[in-house]
């Protein structure tokens, strides 16, 4: 049986582990310490790394990850990764032995330009592109392939089960409420993941059919999210990306 834990590392990173109560793969190890306490308290033997992207909340861990363990490190070919034994791109498969695990490589340009997101057995492993009710900042990427990789991870079946790299959820809802208040899958979502944080529970994961419930930038096409793009713009938006655009502005704001 496999299990999907969070280790939590700095103020708000979720490291993902996947294990099977014998081997383990890690995703975005950004601070080894904590890892290397999950696994050795539970006598994991650590086969494989994903990374999503280089930011180093993310690829931290890796070297000393790798000296002490000597795993498989898969991450984005267009980044520069330390430690990286394979390097890979859009449309690639992984597949893992031990625990038994499958991979689809997606690219999601847009936070950074070479970010990667891992889909397998009704999960997806998104890094900094999607977060519960959120995005990420567009550090190196345009809006429009921010918009372009979110619509991408949109088309993934609703069951999807979402694990980002944040504990972002309730600032997200927030900010979501401000521009579309009036979505009522958004208020209760606010009410069931306030409750899961006062019982210090992660909100995550998340599915995809919740987040294009609830996520303002998924939902650039609904008129309350327009509206809010024209009140700022004091215009009409000339399409969604340019919603989208507008909304990641105002979130990098609020």
């Amino acid at each position: 049986m496999l299990t999907v834990t969070p280790i939590p590392a700095f103020n708000d990173n979720y490291i993902w582990v996947l294990h099977d109560a014998r081997d383990a793969v890690l995703v975005d190890p950004g601070d080894a310490a904590p890892c290397i306490e999950f696994l050795e308290s539970r006598g994991l033997n650590l086969t494989s790394i994903l990374v999503t992207h280089h930011h180093g909340d993310h690829v931290g861990g890796l070297s000393d990850l790798a000296a002490r363990y000597r795993p498989r490190i898969c991450g984005p070919a267009r980044e520069n990764i330390p430690a990286l034994t394979e390097a890979v791109a859009d449309g690639d498969t992984i597949t893992i032995a031990n625990p038994k695990l499958q991979f689809s490589v997606i690219a999601t340009p847009g936070h950074t330009l070479g970010h990667v997101a891992y889909y397998g057995g009704g999960r997806l492993f998104c890094g900094d592109t999607l977060f519960a009710c959120g995005c990420g900042r567009l550090f190196e990427g345009t809006p429009a392939m921010m918009a372009a990789s979110l619509n991408r991870l949109a088309q993934l079946p609703d069951e999807t089960q979402v694990f980002c790299a944040h504990e972002y959820t309730l600032g997200n809802i927030r900010f979501a409420r401000s521009v579309d208040g009036r979505n009522p899958a958004l208020l209760e979502r606010e009410k069931h993941d306030q409750q899961l944080r006062k019982a210090g529970r992660p909100t995550l994961p998340s599915t995809m059919a919740l987040e294009k419930a609830t996520n303002p930038f998924l939902r650039c096409n609904k008129p309350d999210l327009v509206h809010a793009a024209e009140t700022r713009l004091k215009r009409p938006p000339r399409d969604a990306v340019e919603v989208f655009a507008v909304l990641r502005q105002a979130k990098d704001g609020f």
